[in-house]
């Protein structure tokens, strides 16, 4: 089956540092082997991730802010 990124939402965010990042969120779409008409289908797979406008990814803790993968950077949305 194939896969793809599904744009949810984007928004600013910033470090602890007052600097700005544009954030995008995505969610994973599987295409269904079933064809409505001449149109693909494409099912929300439950699973999210976030990224960077830069592409680098962004790891979601707990509480809601976010840290820029394999650094100290945390972000908070604005």
């Amino acid at each position: 089956m194939d896969r793809k990124l599904h744009l949810l939402e984007t928004f600013s965010a910033h470090d602890a540092q007052g600097k700005s990042y544009k954030v995008k969120g995505y969610e994973h779409m599987l295409r269904e082997d079933v064809f409505v008409g001449a149109e693909e289908h494409w099912e929300p797979t439950g699973q999210a991730e976030y990224r960077l406008d830069s592409g680098e990814p962004l790891d979601v803790m707990p509480d809601g802010s976010m840290r820029i993968h394999g650094s100290d950077v945390v972000l908070t949305r604005q």
